[in-house]
């Protein structure tokens, strides 16, 4: 043996034992690596920290490792509704939906008060509350299929029943409030009897709530003629819904404590407290008018508003714990109330674009025979097919006790941007009709509040750029966390078991991208047969190159990466397109995959890889370190891009499934309200559509007769009445088609108004 083959022996000898023997790893390997590592990791300020222990891990955790559990996935069960909250939901809530005139609500620019009666009386504003205060303590899945149901019929109604049983009062009272102000508080808000609004947004603090300018100090004061130590608060709120009409307000302010009377220390921190309307200085009454839409929403303020210290929520304790008392409660709201919301919109706009499109001639044929119609109608039923699996597996969540504060915010993002692309896309269909406003435009509320879904609730520019992936990366990723907490308290050991997990974690998914990529996903496991089973395979595939990928971009950028905001956005694109293909795919299976969904299911799988592949790739073309990106191409995208956008025949196959096969037209839209032929808009066109399928043999008969040459072409009666005398149709068919003709004819009308009225229009 040479002496350089023995130093080469003893110097691979001297490296497995360092690193294989712990304590020598942590002293020189370790200890030196946290150094550099703490100062590249993101840094996290204290809400930041709060806002991340809030939430809990869960299937988004899965889709970040590079290998999702597709069993975990399939196996795990949506409750479904109990008999009691099925109930609910066919009686008050059907009743309630058949009570709302949005026109009229539009007009007199309030809900009217028999139905204000009907809400308080029948419980809705106590959903989530317990019996035990009176409420009805029904599951995540009622408080969305209500909202759901609601806003396929009025915007109003959806958002005054969703607000109390969202993020607000009755939410924070019943995890942090003491037994006292549960008592006094909680069955006065399951009967309505208060109504609650929660003011955290101001005119200098929007998406940065946590910075906002509200103070309360405290300090000695009088109080029902007796001095006692209090809160002197001082604070401008805006935008806070159900404002004008609450009883009861959830204020967030800072709490300060210059004089020391609570302790130690001054600034105490962010807290949430409970102040009646009727509570002195406090000025509040006064409405926005957000795009239209008379919700009730509007400001609050007041200056040097002294307050006892048990209006605190949770009392002295809740004290400066007002940021985590939000954070935790905004995972289930967040996960329901404007997805839902949403989600009622895409559905009308499916049923209603559906039958419109059938029922709508134009050249001599429905316009639904048009491709370009056809594009537009495909991609609404592809929006609300996606949309309605990505809300279930949300709510699905909250009801198994999860705080899915990642996916909150996925969905709330990508649900309010796919029901402006529905909304908008059916006006486009339905035209001047859908532009004319009166009492059968069913899209006016609609298209007006998409904008306020997009900006409440973290807007969605901040949340897609900064809070889906810029959380997830830390979050949901299996090690980086661990790191973060580790170099932050010195915890050498912490450290070197999460660093070297985490290189081992990269390992697999350097060898995991390349051979998916070589083969295409080819080689991945799919948890069922089928069609359906290559997008397992893909998502596999683009799971290992997005987990690749995101390491990379956080290795070479760290703390920098939070600053940009194009590669973060892209990130969180291809995440949230991830978790929306996985939830259709986990909604197609729960259904028991029916032949009736499948087009639905190939459209939004087709076309969420072909965004995941988008943003990956975008990802790689900008990011700064371009060897790293090179490299990195190489592993994830070795042969680039390999995933076809959506094809005519996947466009053409959803379009005709939802205008033809009333199976896969009524999965995709059950969760809507429905009404009766008499009602002007929905009802009637319903009605339209129903008797137009009625009579397409006859009037396929007449059609094929014109082109054979046995009738002279005219219009439709001239030709139904020659094809009688002709014995090509009989009595019967010529009635039903003239029934649909006139039917047609009516339907296609729109509002119009004599100046007097119209000068009265709101």
């Amino acid at each position: 043996m040479t002496t350089a083959s023995l130093i080469l022996i003893i110097v691979i000898a001297g490296l497995i034992a360092l690193f294989v023997t712990p304590v020598l790893r942590r002293l020189l390997i370790s200890a030196p690596i946290m150094k550099m590592v703490g100062r590249a990791l993101p840094t996290m300020g204290e809400t930041e920290r709060i806002a991340l222990e809030a939430g809990t891990v869960w299937w988004d955790g899965d889709l970040f490792s590079g290998k999702p559990d597709w069993q975990k996935l399939l196996e795990f069960e949506i409750k479904p509704l109990t008999e009691e909250e099925q109930a609910f939901l066919d009686g008050p809530t059907q009743k309630l939906c058949v009570m709302l005139d949005d026109w009229e609500i539009n007009q007199k620019r309030d809900l009217p008060s028999e139905v204000w009666d009907f809400i308080k009386n029948n419980g809705f504003f106590g959903m989530i509350i317990p019996r035990r205060y009176g409420g009805l303590e029904f599951s995540a899945h009622l408080h969305s299929a209500v909202v759901t149901k609601l806003s396929s019929r009025s915007v109003v109604a959806a958002v005054t029943v969703m607000v109390p049983n969202s993020l607000g009062p009755g939410e924070l009272l019943l995890h942090y409030g003491t037994e006292k102000q549960k008592d006094h508080y909680l069955p006065r808000l399951a009967s309505g009897q208060d109504i609650p609004c929660f003011a955290l947004t101001e005119p200098g603090a929007g998406s940065d709530a946590a910075n906002g300018q509200s103070r309360g100090i405290v300090c000695k004061g009088m109080w029902d003629n007796e001095e006692i130590i209090g809160i002197r608060l001082t604070f401008n709120k805006r935008y806070i819904t159900l404002a004008p009409v609450a009883g009861i307000v959830g204020l967030a302010f800072r709490l300060e404590d210059p004089d020391h009377m609570l302790g130690e220390v001054e600034d105490i921190g962010i807290t949430c407290a409970l102040l009646p309307r009727e509570t002195p200085g406090m000025i509040i009454g006064s409405r926005h008018d957000p795009m239209g839409v008379p919700f009730q929403n509007g400001p609050i303020s007041g200056e040097d508003v002294f307050v006892p210290l048990d209006y605190i929520i949770g009392g002295t304790d809740g004290a400066g714990n007002g940021w985590r008392m939000l954070m935790e409660s905004l995972a289930a709201g967040r996960s329901i109330s404007l997805p839902s919301q949403s989600l009622g919109a895409a559905e009308l706009a499916t049923r209603a674009t559906s039958a419109y499109a059938s029922v709508r001639e134009q050249f001599g044929m429905p316009i639904a025979k048009f491709e370009g119609i056809r594009e537009r109608l495909a991609r609404i039923a592809g929006h609300t097919y996606f949309m309605n699996a990505a809300r279930r597996l949300a709510f699905g969540a909250v009801d198994a006790g999860e705080k899915p504060s990642v996916i909150s915010a996925i969905v709330k993002a990508y649900l309010t941007e796919g029901s402006r692309v529905c909304i908008n896309d059916a006006m486009d269909i339905h035209a001047g009709a859908a532009i004319c406003r009166g009492p059968s435009n069913i899209y006016t509320r609609p298209f007006n509040a998409i904008p306020v879904g997009i900006t409440v609730e973290g807007a969605n520019i901040l949340t897609r750029s900064l809070i889906i992936f810029g959380q997830g990366v830390i979050r949901c990723h299996p090690f980086v966390l661990k790191e973060m907490e580790a170099a932050k308290t010195g915890d050498v050991r912490s450290f070197d078991q999460a660093f070297f997990g985490h290189i081992g974690h990269i390992s697999k998914n350097i060898i995991r991208a390349l051979l998916l990529g070589l083969s295409n996903g080819g080689i991945a496991s799919s948890p069922v047969n089928g069609f359906e089973a290559r997008y397992y395979r893909g998502i596999n595939r683009f799971s290992a190159a997005f987990a690749l990928i995101s390491d990379v971009a956080l290795g070479t950028l760290g703390d920098a990466l939070k600053r940009k905001e194009y590669l973060s956005g892209r990130l969180s694109d291809a995440f949230s397109w991830m978790f929306l293909a996985t939830a259709a795919l986990k909604h197609f299976y729960d259904n028991g995959r029916p032949e009736s969904e499948r087009a639905m299911l190939d459209w939004t799988c087709t076309h969420a890889i072909n965004e995941i592949e988008t943003a990956l790739l975008g990802v790689l073309a900008n990011l700064p370190n371009r060897f790293a990106s090179r490299v990195t191409k190489i592993l994830t995208f070795p042969f680039g891009s390999r995933y076809s956008p959506l094809t005519d025949s996947q466009i053409d196959a959803v379009a005709e499934a939802i205008t033809t096969n009333i199976e896969a037209r009524n999965a995709v839209t059950a969760e809507i309200f429905i009404p009766g032929p008499d009602d002007p808009g929905l009802g009637a066109l319903e009605h339209v559509f129903s008797r137009t399928l009625a009579a397409g043999p006859a009037r396929n008969k007449l059609d094929q007769a014109r082109r054979e040459g046995k009738l002279a072409e005219d219009n439709v009666i001239a030709m139904t009445n020659d094809a009688v005398k002709e014995g090509i149709l009989s009595e019967a068919e010529k009635t039903l088609i003239e029934e649909v003709e006139q039917l047609r004819e009516a339907i296609i009308q729109v509002s119009d108004f004599d100046q007097v009225t119209y000068d009265q229009l709101k």
